[in-house]
């Protein structure tokens, strides 16, 4: 069992290569605190818990951060799992103490419906945290890697989980803040628990080849350093291994044994400057052959993690391909610990924020409108995956997700570049939009004041959230219209596919409650966020698929009067007086309303549907939402109606006309109407793929014959093509 006196020691030993002595009595308060708080508390392999936050505060004094961040990982459980309060930590330690620990604290505060809302809400939590103190997330990355050295006493299950959250979430965040020491690690633990007989495979290779191994890399190490030592350039040389996890990743990706994987082996020379590093680089190409297409120059094009060396991979007289790595100690610091050298660089300007990391605002943004299984699941390509790295016609450096598009750069200069792109150059060249962009590729984007904005089809190719999100916001502002269309008919069709009543989306009482569901006020802007992409059909049934379900039991359990519908086939019965035109045969006086669905006017076949609180609702019998009137939970609510011969007031009514696209359309559209004497109410038109128009035209008639009068005239017109009732 490990003990307070042994963790403590390391501790002592790693801080006195770091703090000043007079820090130390501040170190041992802090201790001796956590300590007190945490004494009831016991690790799964019942020892002190007080173990874990002294091992987290090591690896956090190795990361190079400063004295608050030390004491931030030493209470970072204390408001969480103790009495201890913020005041009181505040009190003793300071401000800045206290919000690095509340901050550490709110990372793990969180209960979710779906496994997608917690990834999402706790990667937010995260960007907002890094945007504020990034020491607050290098302490939880600090606290997870010691709960990893230590998965041993978990159980299967919660080793499983843990392993695959860090393999999900925070070693591809390590990696995005430039930590790669401490990635590696996480990524070869995990690997251990979620694929084991990969892992004991690839260690017992490298295992029985640790001689020929060890001998290979003392042979190439004692060649750089005889070079770099005859041309008297100052530097340090040695040979590795990569780490398991990268060999796995390589067997996977190149489909390959061990034994044909390519550059299993690395060397690392770091040198004093910038001039030495490539002075270096040209002495390792005389040395070695250079394998072709294999250099990366990341000195003078910086990862966004702001990762800095020379990358070249070669061959020696062995015929054994290695990558060797150039850069200063400077860069070699940068890229061991990553943003927490880079804080320590800059301390004392500020308190810890972190404005240079773009990366982290753009995140946070990308997150409106979007769903939470999307959210994660584009974050993994935008925060996770490798980068591109190519350049505008002026040189500006732009990085891009791998297997990013030209929509995707041109998104990263401007959403008004995208919206307005009519193509694209690569290298001088014209290129599709959806060609994937390489490493140098000089991107100019082709645009038009005349451009229609982007087409859905984007959404599909591009590969960047930033671009995705910005696509959709268009689509939200621009294309209303289309976007409740598409919507209506993909929510409808959800709907009849798992066989639910569409009737009840518009009853006055489940309407709102189905809507405060989905969190909207109204039907069309929910349908408009199905069009533009900000949710899918298949979500939004299903967060009401419940309900629904609930309200058609209840009406099934109800006792329901005799149809309505008969009580007209009485012998006897009065005549009913008219209101707003229409006769309700079996109910002597009631509301009126005309359904705006499919919008009757006098002549149609109609039918009445009884609301509940808003009278009767008129459809034409061909409407839609009258399919289900024979369904026997729906029946006792349809009524016969007719039309009263006796009223003359105009009745609204839409027509949609497919036309070929012309210039002049729409005018002749509206003098037809005009010449005619029709009040029209409405009158728009959009444009369609493959030289096709729409046009709605909403207006006044007494009757349907008046209404195909103006149906014909408007046909008559030269390129319209065709002409439906409209269906809202």
């Amino acid at each position: 069992m490990e003990t307070f006196e042994f963790h403590y020691g390391q501790l002592f030993e790693t801080l006195t290569k770091c703090l000043p002595a007079t820090e130390m009595p501040t170190i041992d308060r802090a201790v001796d605190y956590a300590r007190n708080k945490h004494k009831e508390q016991k690790r799964k392999d019942g020892s002190p818990y007080i173990i874990h936050p002294l091992a987290v505060a090591k690896i956090v004094a190795e990361m190079g951060l400063d004295m608050d961040a030390i004491l931030g990982a030493l209470l970072h459980d204390c408001i969480e799992d103790t009495d201890a309060s913020h005041e009181e930590i505040e009190r003793i330690f300071g401000q800045t103490v206290a919000e690095l620990v509340e901050g550490v604290t709110k990372l793990t505060r969180a209960n979710f419906s779906s496994t997608e809302q917690a990834q999402m809400e706790n990667l937010r939590k995260m960007f907002m945290a890094m945007s504020k103190d990034i020491r607050v997330v290098l302490i939880k990355i600090a606290d997870r890697l010691h709960n990893m050295r230590t998965m041993q006493y978990q159980t299967p299950a919660k080793q499983i989980s843990k392993c695959r959250e860090t393999m999900d979430i925070y070693a591809p965040l390590a990696h995005r803040l430039g930590m790669q020491k401490i990635k590696w690690e996480l990524e070869d633990i995990a690997l251990r628990y979620l694929e084991p007989e990969q892992y004991n495979g690839i260690m017992a290779f490298l295992s029985s080849h640790k001689a020929q191994g060890e001998a290979f890399m003392h042979t190439i190490q004692d060649a750089i350093t005889q070079r770099l030592d005859s041309v008297n350039i100052h530097h340090t040389a040695y040979g590795r291994i990569k780490h398991v996890y990268s060999i796995h990743r390589k067997m996977q990706l190149q489909g390959k044994t061990l034994d044909e994987l390519y550059d299993v082996y690395a060397f690392r020379v770091i040198v004093d400057t910038i001039p030495d590093c490539y002075n270096v680089l040209g002495h390792i190409h005389d040395l070695f052959n250079l394998v072709p297409g294999r250099f990366k120059d990341y000195i003078s094009t910086p990862k966004p993690n702001m990762y800095q060396s020379l990358h070249t991979t070669v061959i020696g007289k062995q015929g054994i391909p290695f990558e060797v790595q150039i850069r200063t100690w400077e860069m070699h610091e940068i890229a061991e610990y990553g943003v927490a050298a880079h804080w320590k660089y800059k301390q004392g300007v500020g308190n810890g924020n972190e404005k240079d990391f773009e990366w982290v605002r753009r995140l946070l943004e990308s997150q409106q409108d979007t769903d939470a299984e999307d959210y994660v699941q584009s974050l993994k390509i935008d925060m996770f995956d490798d980068e591109v790295f190519v350049f505008t016609p002026k040189g500006r450096i732009v990085s891009l997700p791998a297997g990013s598009t030209p929509i995707d750069f041109a998104y990263a200069i401007h959403s008004g570049v995208g919206n307005a792109m009519i193509g694209a150059k690569v290298n001088n060249r014209i290129t599709t939009i959806d060609a994937p962009l390489k490493n140098g590729d000089v991107v100019e984007v082709l645009t038009s004041k005349n451009a229609k904005g982007p087409s859905r089809d984007w959404l599909t190719i591009c590969k960047s959230n930033q671009a995705r999100t910005k696509i959709k916001q268009w689509f939200k502002k621009e294309k209303r219209e289309e976007n409740v269309a598409h919507g209506r008919a993909s929510f409808e069709a959800e709907m009849r596919r798992i066989g639910l009543p569409l009737s009840l989306t518009i009853d006055p009482e489940l309407g709102p409650q189905l809507l405060k569901k989905l969190a909207f006020d109204n039907w069309e802007d929910m349908y408009a966020a199905i069009g533009y992409g900000g949710l899918t059909a298949v979500k939004a049934v299903g967060r009401i698929r419940d309900d629904i379900n609930r309200a058609v039991k209840n009406l099934q359990n109800d006792k329901q009067p005799a149809p309505l519908r008969n009580i007209s086939d009485t012998p006897g019965k009065p005549n009913r007086h008219a209101v707003n035109g229409i006769i309700v045969e079996d109910i002597e006086s009631c509301m009126i309303k005309f359904a705006k669905c499919c919008t009757p006017v006098p002549g149609d076949d109609i039918i009445g549907f009884i609301t509940k609180g808003f009278g009767v609702s008129i459809h034409r019998d061909d409407c839609p939402n009258t399919f289900n009137r024979n369904e026997p939970i729906q029946a006792a609510r349809w009524v016969r109606v007719r039309w009263d011969n006796q009223e003359s007031q105009p009745f609204d009514t839409t027509l949609e006309l497919e036309c070929r696209t012309r210039d002049g359309l729409l005018l002749d559209v509206a003098t037809t109407m005009t010449t005619n004497r029709i009040r029209t109410k409405e009158l728009n038109g959009k444009d369609l793929p493959g030289g096709k128009s729409v046009f709605t035209v909403r207006f006044e008639v007494k009757d349907v014959a008046e209404l195909e009068s103006i149906r014909n005239k408007l046909m008559a017109i030269p390129d319209v093509l065709s002409s439906r009732r409209g269906q809202n």
